[in-house]
């Protein structure tokens, strides 16, 4: 079927049985998991308020923002650029890989890179381009755009990845996702060590250390930005957090929204360029200053968590691939925020997106920084969204002509209350005269409305006539809460202690935690269960005279060969069960399948804003357990492209 309208599309995905079971599967998933993890912060509502408050401020002063982020990142060695439109944003990246000579570039996943279709403009050029994020990687092989901001193969079951698995990477046909997902690691490892540039995107920008953070769970991140000797960051302009306070108040609600975690496996903070590594930052406009002057400015405030999509009653039926413009592309996003952000930033040809809103409210609803979504969306359903059209053009932007016609009736009769008071007579008694034939009565199919809904039947009395003779006699309910909404808003404190917490909280996620008075000594041992004599080891870590008496063999230099990396970990989070890792031990923390780290039990803290001072001038790294991903019908697999196993030994010799 070629499909040649928005409604066209949308029936075509609401008929795709396999689309839509695979969409009711990541929306089940994505929406419990999601309530676990707020589970854990009582004060959800609070931290809500105070981020919607800080985004908006970042808004509100994004020059003085930029301006101090910008002198802060050039402090640190990095190069900044500023690129006003998607084509300065590519001309701006092919320099820098002309000036490098390069031929293959590894990319995680980065929205900037879809908005501006950066993909097609390096491979116009001869560079190769390769998508390391296990779904972005699937919808490559594909040809397709991500069908979700988070998941992009979430349209897909497990058989047409095992099918497109077999016919274009040649592995026998399988539908275990294990195998899937290590055939996908084999491939991209190859990737990630020969290419010339990595490219991701950022999640926030520090305003006052200059520093880029990036969230991602399989590792491939950490990848593109630390081993190719050339990394590009793609940054919206908007994308800024003032200091690291307000990160950790950000990232204490991201991970939840997107992936039901309470901290994704790798939070990096970048400040410096690696050793022998030269950095780019290109921050995009692309219509944000336009946006931020618009009646829509409040969409900027979005961090991309993607959960918009998954409350959304429209978009779980019809999945990112529906959301086309006039001219039948797919908008870059999709969903409620797509709705708004594809029209405010790329013109009227996807402003017909807010048609397929219920305005519900879920969305505002399930928003972590509170975004007033219904009323962006009928802000561009009213026309005024950024696009500058004829002002006669803009009012019911996206509307076809018959429903605009009904629209403008219906807006004459409910502005004159006794023209709407006699038509609502006329409605009901019409009602009646044909109520013999209702079975055969349905709404036209013009109205989008007609292929499945039955005419409604019109009440014998209208609402007006009711409330005059049958006043209600319900009392009101009292505003002060009951008992039992108090009740559920009291939370207990745990007592656990801070070592307990986090053995407990990295064990839920596939870690292992062992208490040591000995950790050289504890961690020959478990090489030697392993039957492993050589390791990656991070400097001053290990007493390595124990380790040459024990014949285990180390090297301080990466050796992609070597299969298990210890480190000495700067601190462990309990509330996530977290590690602080330092740039010294990037390569020991990730190229290796197994991790080991070292770490003291008097350096646990509560969580990570106590932790946000440790690494305000360093390169960085938060791990939550082992890389892992749900991209293939959000199916858990441990162990993507970073390590498989995370094992922590907790040094209780010296005590608090």
């Amino acid at each position: 079927m070629i499909v040649t309208s928005f409604r066209e599309r949308i029936r075509e995905s609401i008929n795709n049985p396999a689309l839509q079971a695979a969409l009711d599967n990541n929306t089940e998933r994505r929406l419990r998991g999601r309530a676990l993890a707020f589970e854990s912060i009582p004060d959800w509502r609070e931290r809500r308020q105070r981020a919607h408050r800080v985004r908006a401020d970042v808004i509100d002063h994004l020059d003085e923002y930029l301006n101090q982020f910008i002198a802060k990142s050039e402090a640190n060695g990095v190069i900044v650029h500023r690129a006003k439109d998607a084509a300065e944003a590519i001309e701006i990246t092919l320099n820098v890989a002309r000036q490098t000579s390069a031929k293959l570039i590894a990319k995680s996943k980065s929205m900037i890179s879809e908005e501006i279709e950066l993909n097609h403009a390096l491979e116009k050029e001869n560079i190769k381009v390769i998508e390391t994020d296990l779904g972005e990687y699937i919808v490559q092989l594909r040809h397709e755009r991500p069908s979700h901001i988070i998941t992009p193969a979430a349209h897909l079951k497990k058989e047409q990845v095992a099918q497109l698995f077999h016919e274009k990477l040649g592995i026998p046909y399988t539908e275990d996702i294990p195998t899937l997902t290590a055939t996908a690691r084999k491939i991209l490892r190859a990737v990630f060590l020969t290419a010339d540039i990595g490219i991701s995107g950022v999640n926030f920008g520090v305003a006052e250390t200059g520093a880029i953070c990036i969230v991602t769970n399989e590792g491939n991140g950490r990848m593109v930005t630390t081993i190719p000797h050339v990394h590009i960051a793609l940054m919206g302009m908007e994308r800024i957090a003032p200091n690291l306070d307000d990160l950790a108040l950000l990232l204490s609600l991201l991970p939840r929204s997107a992936t039901g975690q309470k901290l994704t496996v790798y939070t990096q903070l970048l400040h410096k360029p690696m050793e022998n590594q030269q950095r780019h930052i290109i921050i995009l406009d692309n219509g944000r200053s336009r946006l931020r002057n618009s009646p829509l400015k409040e969409s900027l405030l979005c961090i991309r968590c993607g959960a918009c999509l998954n409350a959304c009653p429209v978009f779980r039926e019809l999945s990112g691939h529906a959301y086309i413009g006039n001219d039948l592309s797919i908008a870059p996003y999709p969903g409620p925020i797509g709705s708004v952000i594809s029209p405010g930033l790329l013109g009227g040809n996807f402003v017909q997106l807010a048609q397929a809103s219920s305005l519900c409210g879920a969305c505002k609803e399930i928003c972590p920084v509170d975004i007033d979504l219904p009323k962006m969306l009928t802000r561009v359903r009213a026309g005024q969204s950024s696009d500058e059209k004829k002002k006669e053009e803009r009012g019911g932007a996206g509307l076809t002509w018959s429903t605009k016609l009904g629209l403008q009736i219906y807006t004459r009769l409910a502005t004159h209350p006794k023209l709407y008071a006699a038509s609502q007579k006329f409605a009901a008694l019409g009602s009646f005269l044909f109520s013999p034939f209702s079975q055969w009565m349905h709404l036209p199919a013009f109205t989008g409305w007609g292929y499945s809904k039955d005419m409604p039947r019109f009440a014998g009395r209208t609402f007006r006539d009711r409330f005059k003779y049958e006043p209600c006699h319900s009392e009101l309910q009292s505003s002060e809460e009951s008992p039992a909404i108090k009740e559920t808003l009291r939370f207990p404190q745990s007592d656990t202690n801070l070592t307990e917490q986090f053995t407990s909280e990295l064990t839920a996620l596939s870690g292992h935690v062992y208490q040591t008075q000995s950790p050289t000594q504890d961690i020959i041992q478990f090489l030697q269960s392993r039957g492993t004599n050589k390791i990656l080891l991070e400097p001053n870590t290990l007493d390595e005279s124990l380790l040459q008496k024990a014949n285990i063999e180390f090297t301080h230099e990466p050796d992609p060969q070597i299969l298990v990396g210890v480190t000495n970990a700067i601190c462990g989070l309990a509330d996530t069960g977290s590690v602080l890792e330092a740039d010294s031990a990037l390569m020991a923390s990730l190229l290796p399948e197994i991790h080991i780290a070292v770490l003291k039990s008097q350096d646990i803290l509560p969580s990570l804003p106590d932790a946000m001072h440790l690494v305000k001038d360093k390169n960085a790294v938060f791990i939550t357990g082992p890389s892992r991903t749900a991209d293939i019908e959000m199916t858990l697999t441990i162990g993507v492209h970073g390590p498989k196993e995370i094992h922590v030994f907790v040094d209780d010799s010296i005590s608090r």
